[in-house]
């Protein structure tokens, strides 16, 4: 018991729990979970968690690799006789991004009514739906493009699954591990983008499923590939996460919450002020992501995009768990700060190759740049998903500080609320996965080349960076975290 304000505010003692019996088998619903106490986490906590933890990133991984697989498929279009313009191959890149934003807060919200396990399980199906799909209609070239444009929408629901995910690994974790957890969470989705990247060019050039695949495609007169195994491999994938899900995944009953119980994460401004930074970073690494490949091919005649265009999300991607290791160990604030100056520099820098473009070493230039900038996304991503917990503790806590409160109800309560708040800065971050490749076709569009999309991005980091110095890291900063 402690003494704030004249009133008595038990934070530090904890219930007695019983130890021994506090979840049923794998794959069913937890009875009790408390990971705030050290014993129960040491005894029974720790190995429920880390099982969830490890089949939650194989689903989320899935899901990442079909959210993105326009990034690769509107790279072969003009080669295969798809008749579209380069505006059009921008749109079918981003629109994954406007749906998969859209969905992420009802797939938060789900987990809150249907439990984490159970809506793992109907989000991983839904994806067979894009994946069968593009399988079929990508081996007719006449396919109309209102067709492979419902087709890259659903392709969204791999987008809205991370919302969901983060929301639910989230209640898994105590305080002071949430930032390696919720970092290898997400850095095992994003490695989804690098590895359907990398995958897609291999798996097209070979008969993968024989004559059940379907007939090949010819390419550059003499080539022949099988465009429809960049979806398809991916079925049976989905098909096994589905079944490890159903046997090694549970559902928390403390994770639940009434619609009325989630409305204040809505109107409270820190909820808005995570969101636009964090669209500064994970809806940069996601936009780029998307769009890199098109915008590699579009700038630079000759290069390969394929060759080189997984090694931005893949560095992305593995660096996300360092940068919620360095918010847990220096602060969520101080990373961030230092790390939109980084985008910001890497951004220009990006631009001045662009203008030079057509100068010996300037692809290497602008992929150095690039480089960069996942590495900064990357870490960005972390350090700010670090900071979600800790400032709605926060908040529970001044909250609660004139009432009688135990220590597992306080975190309770701030868990479900920085469940919500994952769901929502994580559903405004993802329409960067739309905003950016088409910013990219809009200004090429308009100006012929995308520098004025880029531009746009610098004056968007800046305000990230003055955002965060102001209210998080600032000597006097409202929540210093």
């Amino acid at each position: 018991m402690r003494k704030e304000s004249g009133m008595s505010v038990e934070i530090a003692t904890l219930p007695p729990i019983d130890h021994t019996c506090t979840a049923s088998a794998a794959g069913s619903a937890i009875e009790l979970w408390n990971p705030e106490d050290h014993e129960f986490w040491r005894i029974r906590g720790q190995y429920v968690a880390r099982r969830n933890l490890v089949f939650s990133i194989f689903a989320e991984f899935l899901a990442f690799s079909v959210w993105q697989l326009w990034s690769i498929l509107v790279v072969k279009f003009p080669a295969l006789g798809f008749p579209f313009d380069t505006n059009q191959l921008f749109w079918l890149a981003a629109v994954p991004g406007l749906t998969g934003a859209t969905l992420r807060i009802p797939y938060a919200l789900a987990v809150s009514r249907l439990g984490g396990r159970n809506w793992t399980l109907i989000s991983t199906a839904l994806l067979l739906l894009p994946a069968i799909g593009i399988g079929y209609c990508v081996q007719d070239p006449h396919t109309s493009y209102g067709v492979f444009l419902t087709l890259a929408l659903l392709c969204g629901f791999g987008g809205g699954s991370f919302a969901s995910s983060m929301a639910n690994i989230n209640h898994f974790f105590p305080k002071r591990l949430k930032g390696v957890a919720l970092g290898l969470n997400a850095a095992g989705g994003n490695i989804g983008v690098s590895v359907v990247q990398w995958l897609a060019p291999l798996a097209m050039v070979v008969p993968l499923f024989g004559a059940w695949g379907g007939a090949p495609q010819i390419l550059s007169g003499t080539q022949s590939v099988w465009l429809q195994n960049v979806a398809w491999i991916w079925v049976p994938l989905i098909a096994m996460a589905l079944l490890t899900t159903w046997f090694f995944m549970d559902n928390l009953p403390v994770a639940k919450a009434s619609f009325k119980e989630q409305i204040p994460v809505f109107k409270q401004k820190h909820s808005w002020i995570l969101s636009w930074m964090y669209l500064g970073t994970f809806g940069s690494f996601i936009g780029y992501s998307a769009g890199f490949p098109l915008l590699i091919k579009s700038q630079f005649a000759g290069v390969n995009p394929l060759q080189f265009a997984f090694l931005g999300p893949l560095v992305g991607a593995m660096i996300r768990p360092v940068g919620g290791w360095l918010a847990d160990k220096f602060g969520g604030a101080r990373v961030t700060f230092w790390n939109f100056i980084l985008m910001t520099v890497a951004t220009l820098g990006v631009v001045y190759f662009l203008n030079i473009k057509d100068q010996p070493g300037a692809f290497a230039g602008f992929f150095v740049m690039f480089m960069i900038l996942f590495f900064a996304a990357g870490i960005g991503n972390g350090s700010i998903y670090r900071m979600v917990p800790v400032i709605f503790l926060t908040l529970r806590q001044r909250k609660q500080a004139t009432h009688s409160v135990s220590g597992s109800d306080l975190a309770q309560l701030a868990n479900k609320e920085a469940g919500v708040a994952i769901g929502l800065t994580s559903a405004i971050a993802a329409y960067g996965a739309f905003f950016v490749p088409k910013s990219y076709g809009s200004a090429i569009a308009l100006t012929g080349t995308p520098q004025m999309a880029l531009l746009g991005f610098v004056g968007f980091y800046v305000t990230c960076l003055v955002i965060n110095w102001w209210f998080y890291f600032r000597r006097r900063a409202e929540i210093q975290c």
